[in-house]
């Protein structure tokens, strides 16, 4: 099984949910397409199979393949199938498997010599947003450009260029896309957008007025509107607001029973609490839910602080097995990896050996310029911790990681 880390310093994984595409023109059957093995879909654990929503999976997945079969030059339904694995790596934490699979079988699309244009854009669409998710942020851009040649003025795109381009640290550009998003489209997707980028240029108040559009602008029990709850009350968490968090992600346990990420974040909201037994409880059963790294790692640091160092040695050696898992299968983790070193290990070094390459990656990024100072205020570089937040504070973030960084200074 492989896991992903949900952080509110990332909207990468947000695009996976919300850039649906949607169906077009079909092509026609020949027998010179290349075949594909499809992958397997993987049974849902009972409590995540939400009756019919389960139901609705398999069947589309046995028309998916089938169409495939019975015609190689159906992209439509290559498509399709490639955004039900995006879907059901989401639901299940089962990224490793349903992510090379989405790759592989929207690569046979885009290679396929009777492509229409239509299907090219939705192909290079969902690929992109796959990318995204794998942390591959400059591949993902250059994809998103190829579908917006396609069509420049689809919203969806505009949506994984806005993506992109924060996780690149081009923020200004990543403003205009979103204001050009929203002309276009205004939905929970742009809206989303929206409010992520208020967010980091300071406006919080703007960011929640947002993403509260979102939410409502949302399918009520959808899981793309269950992850734009979870991004409200992981706002209101972030900046102190606990109550407002704890009643966003109570109500989306109310629309979607079971939600794992809503359960793992009330987990987080009772150790601020210092509720730790409730939240040791809480934070054991997101992981029985779905073996999610984001639920092992509080849980590991909840062990730390009360002392149990041979329990979360022990969680530590699931928690590395889980992220070589997502190295393996193609997911850059390095920004993961550097916190959890420096965070739960106290291994500043190897921090700085992950965060350094990542750096290379995206020297502009707000976050991982903020881990760049820590690790520096770790080694009492001040002069270097001032470089790394001076870039973190360009947008006039009041996250409270940056307000403590600069107290520090």
């Amino acid at each position: 099984m492989n896991h992903t880390i949900k952080s509110i310093g990332s909207i990468a994984l947000l695009t996976v949910l919300l850039t649906l595409v949607y169906a077009c023109n079909s092509t026609s059957n020949t027998n010179t397409a290349t075949p594909i093995a499809t992958a397997e879909l993987i049974q849902r654990g009972e409590a995540i199979q939400l009756g019919k929503e389960w139901d609705e999976v398999q069947n589309n997945y046995s028309k998916f393949t089938s169409a495939i079969s019975e015609n190689p030059h159906d992209n439509q339904a290559k498509i399709q199938l490639a955004q039900l694995y995006i879907r059901e790596a989401r639901v299940t934490g089962e990224h490793g498997h349903y992510y090379p699979g989405a790759l592989a079988i929207l690569d046979n699309a885009l290679n396929d010599s009777e492509l229409t244009d239509d299907m090219k854009f939705l192909a290079l669409t969902t690929k992109a947003g796959v990318e995204l998710s794998l942390h591959e942020f400059t591949d993902a851009l250059k994809t998103g450009n190829a579908a917006a040649l396609l069509n420049p003025s689809n919203a969806q795109i505009h949506g994984v260029l806005v993506d992109a381009n924060v996780e690149l640290g081009n923020y200004d550009k990543a403003v205009k896309l979103a204001d050009r998003m929203s002309s276009i489209k205004p939905d929970i997707r742009s809206y989303s957008r929206v409010s992520y980028l208020r967010e980091i240029h300071g406006d919080v108040d703007g960011s929640i007025e947002a993403m509260t559009l979102a939410v409502k602008a949302g399918f009520p029990g959808y899981e793309e509107t269950a992850w734009a709850m979870l991004t409200l009350g992981d706002i209101y968490k972030e900046y102190g607001q606990l109550d407002n968090a704890m009643q966003v992600y109570k109500e989306i346990l109310d629309m979607r029973p079971n939600y794992p990420f809503a359960v793992g974040a009330i987990g987080d909201i009772q150790i601020l609490q210092g509720k730790e037994k409730e939240a040791e409880a809480t934070l054991k059963e997101a992981m029985d839910i779905i073996p999610e790294v984001g639920f092992y790692i509080s849980l590991a640091s909840l062990y730390k602080d009360q002392g149990r160092t041979q329990e979360m040695n022990a969680l530590m050696d699931e928690i590395m097995v889980m992220l070589k898992e997502d190295t393996d299968s193609g997911h850059n983790m390095n920004l993961e990896y550097a916190d959890l070193y420096l965070d739960i290990l106290d291994d500043v070094e190897k921090a700085k050996e992950y965060a350094q390459l990542e750096y290379n990656k995206r020297p502009k990024n707000i976050d991982v310029n903020k881990m760049m100072a820590k690790i520096a205020l770790h080694e009492k570089n001040m002069t270097e911790a001032e470089k790394f937040y001076n870039v973190a504070a360009s947008t006039k973030s009041k996250h409270p990681d940056l307000e403590k960084i600069k107290s520090m200074i």
